[in-house]
């Protein structure tokens, strides 16, 4: 089974050795993380697996600006990829944000990230822009995607029912917030 909680500086280490392995030399630091969990503008939470070793599987968070949200990392280890973590830290992002009163969300993506593509569009992410040589290692484009207004009875529809689907695939402790 995995858990889905709030990120905390306990879990700083966790963190870091998932983005290293991840991100290989180009990275975030462990001090950025510790600025993200440290302010009150920004979300993080893990994916915890609930073995002995609470290993943390997957990790992802977003900033609050004004009534929008900026997604700014979603990070799942390379072993676990395929297993619907991304689309359940995702579901847990949107569901925080509807919380926190957001009406839109953005987000930036490698524009040869087909399977991160696919996964923000069934969430109704869609591209309004291209920010060209965005990424620093390699200076690959990154597409900007944003949704409609979030907080609206048929976007919480469609992510009640998007949860449910994943919710029938992987064993995870519930965390449905919509009835």
């Amino acid at each position: 089974m995995i858990t889905i909680r709030n990120a905390t500086i306990q879990d700083i280490d966790k963190i870091y050795a998932v983005e290293c392995e991840t991100y290989e030399t180009h990275h975030w630091s462990k001090k950025s993380f510790i600025n993200e969990l440290k302010t009150e503008h920004s979300k993080y939470f893990v994916c915890e697996s609930n073995s002995d070793n609470k290993e943390i599987v997957g990790y992802a968070g977003y900033w609050i600006v004004g009534n929008e949200g900026h997604i700014t990392t979603m990070v799942v280890c390379q072993r676990y990829r395929r297993r619907h973590i991304a689309d359940i830290l995702l579901y847990k992002l949107i569901d925080s944000a509807i919380r926190n009163n957001i009406k839109w969300l953005t987000l930036e993506v490698r524009a040869s990230n087909i399977a991160a593509i696919a996964l923000y569009s069934k969430y109704d992410f869609k591209q309004l822009g291209i920010r060209k040589n965005y990424y620093q290692d390699d200076n690959e484009d990154a597409l900007i995607l944003w949704t409609d207004d979030i907080s609206t009875p048929q976007y919480i529809k469609l992510i009640k029912d998007r949860y449910m689907l994943i919710k029938n695939k992987i064993d995870i402790a519930d965390i449905l917030q919509y009835d």
